[in-house]
């Protein structure tokens, strides 16, 4: 029995059913394999995004992913790696935008050297809240987005800017449930039928119509965009993905103020003299993003090794 071995990209995980495409471009090959048993063994899990090695014997039966490649990044939520910039997802309205989550998943982002970008949709039910989050990162130094699938708003600035970065890259969709994730990827790029759902009036929440993480060979197979799963506060307070001493550092708006506090050890939540704390007074620092900061650095000072996951 001969094995051939080809190089692919782990593009979706259905119940331990990997399919693996062979490379970016029309017409690539596409292998539903198992993983090898070492990788359990090594309490390694292949996830989406990972470049692999797959064996092939008599074609394409007992197709097995025999090597992962080393991993540029990699997210716990939602669960993918070699992700080259995300997308981070908030509605103006139904569910209502939290700030804080907004900055807890930027700030994974930014600790992972993961680009992120933000999307404000649904604009046309709240326009005046689409602007207030606008200001507050545009003011940080990222990209921002304002759109609405209804109208029609953004979509066509944000195509043309996932069109100048897409060559060979992955890019991710992530938010909470309900912002509207999938309706906007469908939206993006003719011919996906991602499914989508609606907001619960009861709750004001979305429900989880993604419930894994997919690329999607897009433009002609020139990169791949993720569709991922929504989430809620809850879910990030069960991982643990950096220490408090790399917190300020990613919130790249106290970076010119940073070694300039009257106390080396200085936390920047409450201290007096402060170089970050004068700066959120005099407004050069959104006062949302310091409190975000100050909530995730309780997060992380409260949280025991036994608890890390």
């Amino acid at each position: 029995m001969t094995n051939t071995v080809f190089e692919g990209k782990i593009i979706k995980n259905t119940g331990g059913l990997y399919t693996v495409r062979e490379k970016c471009g029309m017409g690539s090959k596409e292998i539903n394999c198992r993983a090898r048993g070492v990788f359990r063994h090594n309490n390694v899990t292949p996830l989406v995004g990972d470049n692999v090695d797959v064996a092939l014997s008599d074609g394409q039966s007992g197709a097995v992913i025999c090597g992962i490649k080393e991993r540029k990044n990699s997210l716990i939520r939602p669960p993918i790696s070699n992700v080259d910039c995300i997308f981070v997802t908030v509605a103006a309205s139904a569910p209502s935008p939290m700030l804080d989550m907004i900055d807890k998943l930027v700030s994974i982002l930014e600790f992972k050297s993961i680009e992120p970008v933000i999307v404000i949709g649904k604009t046309e039910l709240d326009r005046d809240m689409s602007g207030f989050i606008a200001d507050i990162y545009r003011k940080v130094g990222f990209s921002v987005f304002r759109v609405s699938c209804v109208t029609g708003e953004g979509i066509a600035d944000l195509h043309s800017y996932i069109e100048s970065v897409i060559d060979n890259k992955t890019v991710a969709f992530a938010g909470a449930s309900g912002v509207g994730k999938s309706t906007l990827i469908n939206r993006l790029f003719d011919g996906l039928t991602l499914e989508t759902g609606e907001v619960s009036r009861k709750t004001n929440r979305g429900r989880h119509t993604t419930r894994s993480v997919t690329l999607l060979p897009v433009l002609d197979g020139r990169g791949y965009i993720a569709d991922t799963p929504g989430f809620s506060m809850l879910d990030f307070e069960k991982f643990d993905f950096f220490e408090t001493d790399d917190l300020a550092l990613t919130f790249r708006e106290f970076t010119p103020f940073l070694g300039k506090c009257r106390y080396t050890k200085c936390t920047h939540t409450k201290e007096e003299g402060c170089a970050v704390l004068e700066a959120v007074g005099k407004g050069d620092i959104p006062k949302s993003r310091h409190e975000s900061y100050v909530m995730l650095y309780e997060v992380l000072k409260n949280k025991h090794k036994w608890d890390k996951k």
